[in-house]
């Protein structure tokens, strides 16, 4: 068996290396006190398709910063916009497993995963602007935020509800006739969305509903692909339409919402002080960005006039009509009963 000898140089060097190795561990704990005390905040992390501009994306931005107030710096949102990450579909299934936090999605988009959340997409539930809002803001618009974790069949989603945010009424537009009367689209391919619902509406009120790519809608319009589409003013502007498009009718059949959504995942692992930082912080976002949409509609309707769009705002009686037997047949499903509740709401 060897021996080990020590000499007084040895013992020096173990002395210092211990020496060393308390230093070293003391300023690891200042340090990782300080980061944790700088990095301690709670980070969710949220995207969504819009472009930096848009009222939705700022309204989200106000949310961001509301939220860091309110909390002391204790919670923070770090914001994805124009599709960085995905989908409106690819988000909400990233929200499903939990590997995203929050998203912001079209109720359209919604209504694949929760099926009363289609009610939105049918023609003239609501009666105007106010009306909107005071479902929402109402005892209906909670129950559909909080509700959103289950779905029609009793399973779980994955989802919650968090607010919603104004994007307006869709209204239809063309490039060489005014929509005054559903008569008018006959004969026309209308772009809408890839929504079952969409499409029966169009075809309905006598147009031919054409699903494109909104990223295709430009060239479409310009080469005669279709002839018109439906959205809201900010939109049309934002999307150079008016630059074919010459007439736009403030008909007004869907008032369709962007929802705030989190993943029941991410929500179930918040404290109950969070929860409370982050809906009063998204109640606050939601009022706030209303007023946003309100400018930013006006700004763009009297930048279509100026620009030689022709706008008109006709009898809605005769869409709602043509509309009647669409809402019907939906009658027994889920999204048509929450419809009959938002229509019969005062």
């Amino acid at each position: 068996m060897t021996q080990i000898t020590w000499s007084k140089s040895n013992s020096m060097f173990v002395a210092g290396l211990m020496m060393g190795l308390v230093s070293a561990s003391a300023l690891f704990a200042v340090l990782g006190s300080r980061g944790n005390t700088e990095g301690s905040a709670k980070v969710l992390r949220l995207a969504h398709g819009l472009d930096p501009n848009h009222p939705v994306h700022q309204g989200m931005v106000h949310l961001a910063d509301r939220l860091a107030e309110i909390s002391g710096g204790q919670m923070r949102i770090d914001i994805y916009p124009s599709g960085q990450l995905g989908s409106e579909t690819e988000s909400l299934e990233k929200l499903q497993s939990g590997t995203l936090a929050m998203t912001k999605t079209s109720s359209a988009t919604l209504g694949s995963f929760v099926e009363r959340m289609q009610a939105f997409s049918l023609p003239y539930i609501f009666r105007d602007h106010d009306h909107y809002w005071r479902v929402l803001d109402g005892t209906i618009g909670q129950e559909l935020l909080t509700g959103l974790v289950q779905r029609d069949d009793g399973q779980a989603s994955g989802l919650m509800g968090v607010c919603f945010f104004d994007a307006g009424s869709r209204n239809y537009y063309a490039r060489d006739r005014q929509v005054t009367a559903p008569d008018d689209l006959q004969g026309l391919k209308m772009r809408v969305m890839n929504d079952p619902m969409a499409i029966r509406m169009v075809d309905a009120m006598g147009g031919s509903a054409t699903p494109i790519p909104w990223g295709e809608l430009y060239t479409s319009l310009q080469q005669g692909v279709v002839d018109g589409a439906e959205n809201n003013p900010p939109s049309f502007v934002s999307s150079a339409h008016y630059e074919v498009c010459k007439y736009f009718s403030f008909n007004e059949h869907t008032r369709i919402p962007d929802v705030l959504v989190i993943s029941a995942v991410v929500w179930d692992r918040l404290s109950p002080q969070q929860q409370q930082w982050l809906t009063q912080a998204a109640n606050e976002a939601s009022v706030y960005q209303r007023g946003l949409w309100r400018r930013s509609s006006d700004e763009a309707l009297a930048f279509m006039v100026e620009h030689g769009v022709d706008v008109v705002y006709p009898d809605q009686t005769p869409f709602r009509e043509a509309a009647a037997p669409l809402l019907e047949s939906y009658a027994d499903t889920p999204a048509g009963q929450l419809a009959r509740r938002i229509i019969e709401h005062e």
